[in-house]
């Protein structure tokens, strides 16, 4: 039947591939990958031969069209970003929202995304919480901080190690140095490490000891 999946894959550990994701990646007519070479690597590993295309931020607004029309005229299509949830702070907004609005069956099987075991993880009240994924380079990323110094409800975001101890500053001087904090980096692989604290001593043991790989802070909101 044509449609489009958005199928999860694991953030580290291969294990956290479902059966239902193998299944769908193998009977689907193509595959959307964020990096061919990367996912290529996933699909040798589970066995899955499916003709693969790349699919990334740089080539999805002139793809998007063309992908559509495939499914229109019956294929099915599985998308998958280089690991975790498909458009989540990776490329499949665009083309989900395309696929809804030429009235395609749109379906996402649950999976492995890495902010949901770094918010559990923390420790922090997570009944409510905001996803911030990346903060803002530059432009805007100090209105961005004032703004959500205010909010009370946990706050979840995504970082790069080298730019960890920039957000943890601005983290110490917008939020304050006692605000508690929980980075969570590796994620389900062999040197998983979750530090807890405040801001102030996370930004201190981040400062002795860079950090590697992929990396979520959890910040507390404003009591």
């Amino acid at each position: 039947m044509s449609k489009l999946f958005l199928v999860p894959t694991p953030i580290g550990n291969l294990e956290d591939m479902t059966f239902r994701a193998i299944k769908v990646l193998k009977d689907v007519d193509f595959i959307l990958a964020e990096d061919t070479r990367t996912s290529g690597k996933l699909l040798k590993h589970f066995d899955i031969s499916t003709q693969m295309f790349s699919h990334h931020m740089h080539n999805e607004h002139k793809t998007v069209d063309g992908i559509v029309q495939r499914i229109l005229n019956g294929e099915s299509c599985a998308l998958i970003s280089d690991a975790g949830t498909p458009a989540i702070s990776d490329p499949g907004f665009l083309l989900t929202r395309a696929c809804i609005q030429n009235n395609i069956d749109v379906e996402c099987l649950p999976g492995a995304t890495a902010f949901v075991p770094a918010l559990v993880n923390s420790g922090f009240p997570n009944e409510k919480f905001v996803f911030e994924g990346f903060l803002p380079v530059k432009k805007g990323r100090q209105t961005r901080l004032k703004l959500l110094a205010e909010e009370a409800r946990t706050m979840i975001f995504y970082e790069s190690p080298h730019k960890l101890l920039k957000t943890l500053n601005n983290f110490v001087e917008y939020f304050g140095e006692e605000r508690g904090v929980s980075v969570s980096r590796e994620l389900t692989k062999l040197y998983e490490e979750t530090k807890r604290g405040t801001a102030k001593e996370v930004l201190e043991y981040y400062t002795q000891k860079p950090a590697k790989g992929e990396i979520v802070i959890v910040v507390e909101g404003k009591k």
